[in-house]
């Protein structure tokens, strides 16, 4: 007589298995590329049927918006937080200059490089690409707005300053990609000067009434 049980498959609750969908898209579009998130790509990886992918996106399109969409939101998250925050306005935008600024960055740089990419004929992804730019936007010129109630930045136009950082941050993200790509074929690799990587902290400085080098002092300090 056979022993053997038959193991009772457990479901999951349909919120934690969209998040876990969104989830694994998130991580394949930040190694691979917004390109590698299909809904077959994502099942195989979850080990579960394409069918039940596409009961919670019916189709890549949404898939795609979503998995960007939760790449750029964990990564705002991380860097300008919602809701109470700790430490000095100038201390946050230090430290949120330096991240974006630095090769931690470079994935999520890539992303939104990607994401703007394929949104020119995507238009669940350009809604998501124009949501996410307008949450970022918002969040820098929510900084920019303490500190000038805090009396550590001024300026009479906190959203022009947070546009003017965020432009550069994107220049410098152009770069990144243009780097990465002639390290794929070349022995050497090119480094971007110094001064170029701290541009973001020059326009944030020079635009905030800050002295050169307050923000880098400002890391240091906190």
């Amino acid at each position: 007589m056979s022993s053997s049980v038959q193991r009772k498959r457990i479901r999951k609750d349909p919120a934690a298995r969209r998040a876990e969908i969104v989830d694994t898209a998130a991580a394949i579009a930040l190694a691979e590329g917004l390109e590698c998130v299909t809904l077959r790509r994502i099942a195989e990886e979850l080990a579960v049927r394409p069918g039940l992918i596409s009961h919670y996106f019916p189709s890549a399109e949404e898939l795609v918006a979503e998995a960007f969409g939760s790449a750029a939101t964990g990564e705002l998250d991380r860097l300008l937080p919602p809701g109470p925050h700790d430490g000095r306005p100038v201390e946050r935008l230090a430290r949120f200059l330096d991240h974006t600024s630095g090769e931690a960055y470079d994935a999520i740089s890539r992303l939104w490089l990607n994401a703007r990419h394929l949104s020119r004929y995507r238009p669940p992804l350009r809604d998501r690409v124009l949501v996410q730019e307008a949450d970022w936007r918002g969040r820098l010129e929510g900084l920019v707005q303490d500190g000038v109630a805090a009396g550590e930045f001024r300026t009479e136009d906190p959203l022009a300053v947070a546009l003017q950082i965020l432009v550069v941050l994107d220049g410098l993200s152009v770069d990144v990609n243009t780097v990465d790509a002639v390290s794929a074929v070349s022995a050497v690799s090119p480094e971007l000067p110094a001064a170029v990587r701290r541009m973001a902290h020059r326009t944030a400085e020079c635009e905030l009434g800050l002295a050169e080098g307050a923000l880098e002092r400002a890391v240091s300090a906190g």
